[in-house]
């Protein structure tokens, strides 16, 4: 791998998978590109994840994924690309109202985040549009299926 992704687990949720899974996704949506890129993939409980999100979002609660690129000083060449922050309860609970499995879901808040770093955005129709079809090849070539798709019962 070409790529460091260096997991900060601070989380003990037994649904988290492992931090090999989580790291050879990301890895997977650098090394398609980008390379010799360092990121973090902090994984957190919903009182860091709210922290976080009030401090840099103005939101009250916690969300399932933060993004936060790194800004290098002129001149002075890094390859730190940035971090993303994954709330591990908002992601459980997503995945069980959404009936995905856990994984899937977990996958999918990894290659959004990332894409995030990346310079991918949904604000505008267009920008989801084509972020989300990124999402959805790449999630494919993970196994799993379109995360937009709504599950029947």
């Amino acid at each position: 791998m070409t790529n460091d992704v260096e997991i900060q687990m601070l989380s003990d949720l037994d649904s988290i998978p492992e931090s090999l899974k989580l790291a050879c996704w990301a890895e997977c949506v650098l090394s398609d590109k980008i390379e010799h890129k360092e990121m973090v993939i902090r994984v957190v409980d919903v009182d860091e994840g709210a922290e976080l999100n009030h401090r840099f979002r103005g939101e009250t609660s916690a969300t399932n994924v933060l993004s936060f690129s790194f800004e290098p000083i002129d001149g002075i060449p890094m390859n730190l690309l940035g971090d993303i922050v994954i709330c591990a309860p908002i992601v459980e609970q997503e995945a069980l109202e959404q009936r995905k499995s856990i994984d899937a879901h977990w996958a999918h808040m990894v290659v959004h985040g990332v894409l995030h770093l990346l310079g991918y955005d949904h604000v505008r129709p267009t920008d989801a549009v084509e972020m989300e079809a990124e999402e959805k090849r790449l999630l494919n070539q993970f196994g799993f299926s379109n995360p937009y798709e709504e599950v029947v019962a």
